[in-house]
């Protein structure tokens, strides 16, 4: 039985996440082959032996990041861009989203689903070999990683803003961390999820 998941608000909550998923379609970052499964509420392979999430859990993901308007944010296994896309619909213009991708064929083709979207504040690079992620000045505000880590990578953590926030799965277990304005790092676990996993070199 094929389960559809429809952002309208009925799960309860019709807010700037809602608005995103209903907006960015993820028709346009699927496979031909896979894009008449686009509304499944299940991850959909796009090759490398990765997946385009399910839509209900980036629902939750998004939610628990909490992203504002004009936020910077790092969004590391951007796979086909779909994630990257609706981060940037949520930071909208005034903002800057940064997809990173190892495998550089899935990179060159999310690349262009990105830039097919419209919003040119957000963009999709390969990944540098034996870097996690992408080190910035101030860190970033927003970090989203969608690939299950064995442990909280501390090099991660360290791209995190003051008063920013990460959502990554670590294991089976969605995990939020947060560093206050002091500096302290604060995280939490909410649910349990799978993923393809977090290449750590």
């Amino acid at each position: 039985m094929r389960t559809t998941y429809l952002p309208t608000g009925a799960d309860g909550l019709d807010d700037a996440v809602t608005a995103a998923l209903r907006d960015v379609d993820r028709r346009g970052f699927l496979p031909r082959e896979r894009q008449v499964y686009a509304a499944d509420d299940r991850p959909l392979e796009i090759g490398r032996g990765q997946t385009c999430s399910q839509p209900s859990t980036v629902s939750a993901m998004l939610r628990l990041l909490d992203v504002p308007p004009g936020a910077h944010v790092l969004d590391v296994g951007a796979g086909s861009g779909w994630t990257t896309a609706l981060l940037a619909h949520l930071v909208g213009p005034g903002g800057e989203v940064l997809g990173v991708e190892r495998h550089a064929e899935l990179a060159a083709w999310g690349a262009q689903n990105v830039a097919s979207a419209g919003m040119p504040w957000a963009r999709l690079v390969v990944a540098t070999p034996g870097v996690l992620g992408v080190p910035r000045d101030g860190g970033w505000d927003r970090v989203l990683v969608s690939a299950a880590a064995d442990r909280l990578p501390r090099d991660l953590v360290d791209q995190v803003a003051r008063g920013g926030r990460m959502v990554i799965p670590v294991r089976h277990a969605m995990v939020l961390t947060e560093r206050d304005d002091d500096g302290t790092v604060r995280t939490s676990e909410h649910g349990t999820y799978s993923f393809v996993p977090l290449v750590q070199d």
